[in-house]
């Protein structure tokens, strides 16, 4: 069995020393879904949902969401992002989110991505709410990875 980093030698929860480890570009991508009524989808499309553009906000979130991830989860190191990009694919019944992260540096940019996705759904559902309730935020997961000790991943 693959030995836990996060435990110490007592079994409790520890941030990972990265100070010995060489920085390499890393690159992750995440997904996330937010699923709606195909009326809703055609609003946020048309630009018709009353607080505003739904991208921008939600693109805007994913950026800041990306920028805290230390400050959201406990054993996350502070990265220095290089680049956070998020994009939109507008389907009848969601839009599929896609966020990058990308950094030089001694740890992954994984869950930077992932609240990036998470954040940016988050943020759809805030925009569209007043129209409707009947959406469901499914699907976050990690696309792809690269760089670090652990290689390449790319999800199956």
């Amino acid at each position: 069995m693959k030995k836990l980093t996060h435990l110490d030698s007592a079994g409790n929860a520890r941030m990972v020393n990265v100070g010995a480890k060489g920085e390499t570009k890393r690159f992750a991508a995440a997904r996330a879904n937010v699923i709606m009524p195909a009326s809703l989808v055609a609003a946020v499309k048309d630009k018709k949902v009353p607080k505003g553009d739904v991208f921008a906000v939600a693109k805007c979130a994913g950026i800041m969401a990306a920028k805290k991830t230390s400050d959201l989860i406990p054993m996350c190191h502070q990265v220095a992002l290089d680049s956070v990009n998020i994009e939109f694919e507008i389907e009848e019944d969601r839009i599929e989110i896609r966020a990058e992260a990308r950094a030089t540096g001694r740890t992954g940019v994984e869950m930077e991505a992932l609240c990036a996705a998470s954040a940016a759904a988050l943020a759809i559902y805030d925009m569209c709410k007043a129209l409707s309730k009947e959406m469901t935020i499914s699907g976050i997961t990690l696309l792809e990875k690269s760089g670090g000790r652990s290689g390449h991943y790319v999800k199956q």
